[in-house]
């Protein structure tokens, strides 16, 4: 038998595990966490929590309009971070309670390279927004209410820090305020996207909308990388950001069960952590309950809070029950 015939039958072979792995999820029942249509697909693999699934599993365009609710996040936020305004109104229009950006400003970045980075990401995640809204047509969810402001001391990104012990009772968290400051609030998105995309590709049926997702995936991690980066290299002048870093990496596990799929960016002694990895060298997945558990900042079953103080739009809008 030729190489090729042989790697051709490992090929099939590993598909059809896939495939039936799928198929198993679809049609097995699991805990029900009393979300509005069904109970959430948790993605098999990696992932923190319990596989839980509907009678049918989501669908990809359910799949597609939970990434949109993401990627209307990421966008507004590093929007504002460089361009001090947020989404054009023709990207945020669509099914369901359209909402309004709490908060916002632009970084009057210090460091050159920071702001080049910044404006990059911001590109890529108007960019993920637009595709998304245009392979969903008519489908695709409208933006819904997002807090991303950094006055309030009872706002996301401020309970999120206090949270990680970054500030005190009382006290904003600005990721406005610095480079510092920003590249932390980018932290605190970046990770949570890369394990959402990971996690949710296996569920994704159409081979056109898996391989848009696995290139979105890719984006989100390269993104990741570049964050944990420069977070490194500025700790060597300021470990205090290194210490941020681990402090919100271990607040983000605290509410997604269990399982330690969060890591911070520091090895041992002689080795930084810039890629999370599991011990086969595997990226780490989310299931979307688990997602919501972290942008919610609730370990509880939740339909809404933190970053999404209305909750998402679409039909996957419940967060785990870890409490």
């Amino acid at each position: 038998m030729s190489d090729e015939s042989v790697l051709m039958g490992v090929l099939q072979k590993r598909a059809q595990k896939l495939e039936d792995r799928r198929q198993f999820f679809r049609k097995t029942g699991g805990v029900a966490v009393g979300m509005a249509g069904g109970a959430i697909l948790t993605a098999c693999g990696g992932g923190g929590g319990d596989a839980i699934a509907q009678s049918s599993g989501p669908t990809d365009e359910e799949i597609l309009n939970f990434a949109l609710n993401l990627e209307y996040l990421e966008s507004q936020f590093y929007h504002y971070a460089v361009f001090g305004t947020g989404l054009p109104a023709n990207l945020q229009a669509g099914v369901g309670p359209q909402g309004a950006v709490i908060g916002g400003r632009a970084v009057a970045f210090r460091d050159p390279v920071v702001a080049q980075y910044a404006k990059e990401i911001a590109q890529d995640e108007i960019a993920h927004v637009a595709f998304l809204r245009q392979a969903l047509g008519a489908a695709a969810v409208a933006q819904p209410q997002i807090d991303i402001g950094g006055t309030d001391p009872n706002g996301a990104f401020s309970v999120a820090a206090r949270a990680a012990g970054l500030v005190g009772a009382g006290v904003a968290f600005d990721p406005y305020a610095s480079d510092e400051n920003f590249l932390l609030g980018a932290f605190i998105f970046e990770d949570v996207g890369v394990t959402a995309y990971k996690g949710a590709s296996p569920l994704i049926t159409n081979k056109t909308y898996l391989e848009a997702a696995a290139g979105i995936l890719a984006a989100e991690a390269y993104h990741a990388g570049l964050v944990r980066t420069v977070l490194y290299a500025k700790g060597l002048a300021t470990p205090a950001l290194r210490d941020a870093a681990g402090a919100i990496s271990d607040a983000r596990d605290t509410l997604d069960g269990a399982s330690d799929v969060d890591q911070g960016i520091t090895g041992d002694a002689t080795t930084s952590n810039i890629v999370p990895l599991d011990a086969n060298g595997i990226a780490y997945s989310r299931s979307p309950g688990d997602v919501l558990n972290i942008v919610y900042l609730n370990k509880e079953a939740a339909s809404k809070g933190g970053f999404f103080p209305a909750g998402v739009n679409g039909s996957l809008v419940m967060s785990s029950a870890y409490a």
